[in-house]
Formats: structure tokens, C-alpha cells, sequence
């Protein structure tokens, strides 16, 4: 199977800025606290410019009416989807926020966006910083090998599907997302084995998009690949705080370059 190359939004980074984060693959979920409270701390402490959320920061998103309008730290009885939205609402507030769609979470809308002071982003991106063109996806257009799941992704990405997804109630669709993460779970101890990003269409992404770097998620699989003729992929990790040993880390970027940051 061959990935046609797609069209590239073009973000250029403030002047201002000179720390750059990118997360991706956290997950989050109820059943997950540890995570929860890694992703909490790290969000009200960074001192960085900008964050970038490369996707799957949700384990699932049904809907974006899963938060009620009148949202505020004073609301009581929040529910998860409430508490992530006042975390990331408070750090929307202090620095530049983007938020990448994932396989997780692709229903976030823009009532959620507005809700959390951050801005969507297309997939790809390129980001423009320091004199240096970054090419920023979630990664899972560029698994070829995984083609039952990117038949399925063509599926879901659809307006009219979401848009009858979106036509259900909640409630319906909060039963279909603890289906989801039921069937996940099966697969992670089945040791099903995430398809890799395909060689040759990562670098035909990065000719096509003047970029010399391309940073991504969804494999669970960091690391840093010299793709040749001055190409690399630098993959990020997921989260699990509860895993042995526990994963959580930030990879950022400045005017040294990128470095990853391990989180206790």
C-alpha cells in the first residue's frame, strides 16, 4: 500500500517564543488516576511557550456535549471529561495551546477547543521555528501496514459518519466508548503490536514538506530514526504511570534543538 502525500497546514511559531513542548499518546481516562495527576502537574508547571498535543491525549472522546456549557472551576459533581477540560482551560490561559485529533479522540470538536483556549490542529502541520521547518502529525496515516484499521480510519473520518455518531445520545455513546476501551484492553494483552510508520512514506512526507524532522505519536514506540540525507523521525512516547517502569515524558523543543525530558 502506498500513502498519498497529503496537503500540509503551515503554522509559524511566535516571534516570542523559545520552548516548545510536544505530548502525545496519554490516554487519559477515569481508571487511569496516576496518569491523570502526572498530566496535571506537568501542564501547571511547564515553563514552556507552547504546548502541542499530537493525539490521543483521550483514551476515548464521544462528544464535545460530554462537557456542559456553563463549565467553571467553581462547578461542582465534574465529571472526567470536565476535570481535563480545567486543566487544560488553566494552561490554555498562560501559554499557547494546539491539540492534535488522534485515533482516540477524534471527536473533539471546536466547542471544546473554545472551552480550553486551544487551538485544532490539521493533520499534518508543519511548524516553522527558529529558521527550521518541523513536520507534526499523529503518525497513524503513515502506518501502511495496518490497512484493516486505516479502512476503518477512512470510515470514521467522514463528516456524515461522525455526524450520525454525533446524532446518538450520549448515553449511547458512552456505552460505545466503554466498548472501545474494553476491546482495546483484550488487544494490549493479546500483545497486539502496533503496525510501524512505513519508511518510504515518511520521507516522501518530508520532501514534499521541506521538513527535515517529522515528530510523531501513536506507535508507542520512541525513538529517533535517521532516515538518510539529513531525514529523522522522532517518535514520542505514550503514557503510563502505572506501568513498570512508568512512562511519561516530554519532548521539547528549543533553540538547542530537541530533548526529551522524563517525568516522575
Amino acid at each position: 500500500m502506498q500513502a498519498s502525500v497529503p496537503p500540509f497546514a503551515e503554522l509559524q511559531a511566535l516571534q516570542h517564543w523559545r520552548t516548545v513542548d510536544f505530548i502525545s499518546d496519554l490516554h487519559l481516562c477515569e481508571s487511569e488516576p496516576a496518569t491523570f495527576d502526572a498530566w496535571q502537574r506537568y501542564m501547571g508547571s511547564t515553563n514552556a511557550d507552547a504546548i502541542f498535543i499530537l493525539g490521543d491525549l483521550f483514551e476515548v472522546w464521544v462528544g464535545d456535549d460530554s462537557i456542559r456549557s456553563d463549565l467553571s472551576p467553581q462547578s461542582t459533581d465534574l465529571n472526567f471529561e470536565e476535570r481535563c477540560t480545567l486543566v487544560l482551560r488553566a494552561t490554555g490561559k498562560r501559554l499557547n495551546l494546539f491539540f492534535m485529533h488522534g485515533n482516540r479522540d477524534f471527536l473533539v470538536g471546536e466547542k471544546m477547543m473554545a472551552a480550553c483556549n486551544a487551538t485544532l490542529l490539521d493533520d499534518p502541520t508543519v511548524l516553522s521555528f527558529q529558521l527550521q521547518r518541523y513536520l507534526l502529525t499523529h503518525g497513524d496515516k503513515l502506518c501502511l501496514a495496518d490497512t484493516q484499521y486505516l479502512a476503518f480510519r477512512d470510515i470514521v473520518r467522514q463528516p456524515a459518519w461522525q455526524q450520525a455518531q454525533l446524532a446518538k445520545s450520549l448515553a449511547e455513546r458512552q456505552a460505545i466508548g466503554r466498548h472501545m476501551r474494553l476491546e482495546s484492553q483484550k488487544n494490549q494483552q493479546q500483545l497486539l503490536e502496533y503496525a510501524d510508520v512505513d519508511h518510504a512514506a515518511a520521507i516522501a512526507w518530508l520532501q514534499a514538506s521541506n521538513a527535515k524532522t517529522m515528530i510523531h505519536g501513536h506507535t508507542h514506540k520512541p525513538a529517533n530514526h535517521d532516515l538518510g540525507n539529513g531525514f529523522e523521525r522522532v517518535v514520542m512516547t505514550d503514557w503510563d504511570l502505572k506501568a513498570t517502569p512508568s512512562r511519561a515524558e516530554v519532548l521539547q523543543l528549543s533553540t538547542t534543538g530537541l530533548q526529551r525530558f522524563k517525568l516522575n
